[in-house]
């Protein structure tokens, strides 16, 4: 296991909130882009990518760059009304090592990416297929739920939401989470026992 692995896995271990609390609630996603199926968690590094209204041209042209342990993020513009990507990309992701995907924006074929099991946020669900006519802008910083995320960032997401942590605070913050749950563990087990 390499030293990133180990950061990743460790950071997706803990809750997304002892995360957000350790970076003083900054890299919290917007609370609209929520799991499309319960039990949904992800941790991986992040691959970019900016399209336009209701158009995933971009996403199908950034798809031979993603590789074991990303995570797509999609500034969708949070737009509703057409969902970027369906079960059929969440294969071709899945198939490349991807681990999952965060959307500012729709998805669709909700149960089928339960069933797949593979880790989809997004803003809403619909079943209004996609425009592919671009533009589009890819492995730059992208704007997701009103944070920044540059390619490379640590994406964190649980039952609560989804985190962003700056790749080159990640140690920092790691250590600061870690404490946090800890500290929180102790006090739950001093609650039970009276």
């Amino acid at each position: 296991m390499t030293e990133d692995t180990s950061l990743i896995e460790r950071l997706g271990a803990l809750p997304t909130a002892n995360v957000g609390d350790a970076m003083e609630r900054l890299g919290v996603v917007d609370a609209e882009i929520r799991p499309v199926w319960r039990g949904a968690r992800v941790a991986g590094r992040a691959v970019t990518v900016e399209v336009a209204e209701g158009d995933n041209l971009g996403i199908h042209r950034t798809l031979p760059d993603i590789g074991p342990g990303d995570v797509l993020v999609v500034n969708g513009h949070g737009a509703r009304n057409r969902a970027l990507i369906g079960e059929l990309i969440a294969e071709r992701l899945r198939v490349r090592g991807c681990v999952g995907i965060v959307i500012d924006g729709a998805v669709r074929d909700a149960d089928e990416l339960g069933e797949l099991g593979f880790p989809t946020f997004a803003r809403s669900v619909t079943p209004a297929g996609p425009y592919k006519n671009g533009p589009w802008r890819h492995h730059r910083a992208v704007a997701v739920g009103g944070v920044v995320v540059a390619p490379g960032d640590i994406v964190l997401g649980d039952a609560d939401g989804v985190v962003i942590v700056p790749a080159a605070e990640a140690e920092e913050v790691l250590a600061r989470a870690e404490a946090k749950h800890a500290d929180e563990t102790q006090i739950r087990a001093s609650i039970v026992a009276g």
